[in-house]
């Protein structure tokens, strides 16, 4: 699929809607940086990266195909030391651009409010407040914005497609490794030394909050360690 160069402020939604939902057909089987290159051409400075820190695979990716790209990142005061030093290595290490995101409340604030530990009482709560709330302000600057979700993480991410449309913000989305597994994000780590939170080491399969994050057992599944308990299995930034 050519990337031709959409001006993203004069296009209406139901334009970009239809443009998603084409591009997830057209390019699903295409390779992740042809993917990554048509957002890119497609939507130039409006389109953004997010990562978790837990690796920098999609960062990397981008910033091969356009250097300088912005990787939004959200610090919800309540990260592992180690997330927080792998979003610094990327930020000093990668050519791109970090933004740190920042919730309304600081945890004290939050906590004076809502009482301590809401993550334990109201975990969909803290999460709304810490990140869906903090993300949707920080794209609103951007038509499109690239994930590092798989298919193979859970069921839940099972029909992700490649570039599809993020109804809740009214926004492109694209995954571009959607269809990766885990042994194409190993090799693509080994081939370009690329960095990964340390934590993916020490038994952690998926990384997201210190309190809400818990490492996992051979055979369980990578984001069973994530809400353990709760029935909780995403935090709502992807639906």
């Amino acid at each position: 699929m050519s990337g031709t160069r959409t001006d993203p402020a004069g296009a209406g939604e139901a334009e970009l809607r239809a443009l998603a939902e084409r591009a997830g057909t057209e390019l699903e089987e295409a390779a992740a940086p042809e993917i990554v290159r048509w957002a890119a051409d497609t939507f130039g400075e409006r389109f953004c990266v997010t990562s978790s820190m837990e690796d920098a695979v999609v960062a990397h990716l981008t910033s091969r195909v356009r250097p300088g790209v912005d990787v939004v990142f959200l610090d919800t005061g309540y990260h592992f030391p180690e997330t927080i030093g792998t979003r610094d290595a990327v930020a000093a290490v990668l050519d791109v651009n970090v933004l740190t995101l920042t919730p309304r409340q600081s945890v004290a604030e939050q906590n004076a409010e809502y009482g301590p530990r809401l993550h334990d009482r109201d975990p969909d709560l803290c999460c709304a407040l810490r990140k869906v709330e903090p993300l949707e302000e920080g794209l609103s600057g951007y038509a499109a914005w690239a994930t590092g979700l798989r298919r193979d993480e859970s069921p839940t991410r099972a029909d992700t497609p490649v570039v599809g449309w993020d109804a809740r913000r009214r926004k492109v989305k694209v995954s571009p490794i959607a269809r990766w597994t885990q042994d194409d994000v190993d090799a693509y780590v080994a081939r370009y030394g690329v960095l990964t939170n340390p934590l993916l080491t020490e038994g952690y399969a998926s990384v997201g909050c210190a309190p809400c994050t818990r490492r996992v057992a051979a055979g369980e599944d990578a984001r069973s360690g994530r809400w353990a308990g709760t029935g909780k299995t995403e935090c709502g930034l992807h639906g």
